[in-house]
């Protein structure tokens, strides 16, 4: 493994050694999010409320990865489906749908 930056320096084999290395050598898999953070109101930072509508925009939500307020440890996949699947729910209960 060709390890150019400073994991060379530290003793081998040891845990600050291989931390090093899967810092270097690890890559989060291109997937991009919280570029609308999702947050309360008064939140300056949030692009969309709790209920996933784009503040001082009438009938806009985001549902996608952007809305998280950081990156996942694990791939992003599954927590879009959720945040999909509750945003369907906020729809429904706001079109007063049966849901099943």
């Amino acid at each position: 493994m060709d390890t150019t930056n400073h994991c060379d320096r530290l003793p081998f084999n040891t845990d600050a050694y291989w931390d090093c290395i899967i810092r270097h050598f690890a890559r989060y898999g291109e997937h991009q999010t919280s570029t609308c953070r999702m947050g309360a109101k008064s939140d300056p930072t949030a692009v969309v409320d709790p209920c996933l509508r784009v503040k001082g925009i009438r009938n806009l939500r985001v549902v996608d990865a952007s809305v998280m307020r950081g990156l996942p440890s694990g791939n992003t996949h599954a927590p879009t489906v959720m945040i999909a699947a509750k945003a369907a729910d906020l729809i429904k209960q706001t079109r007063k749908v049966k849901t099943v």
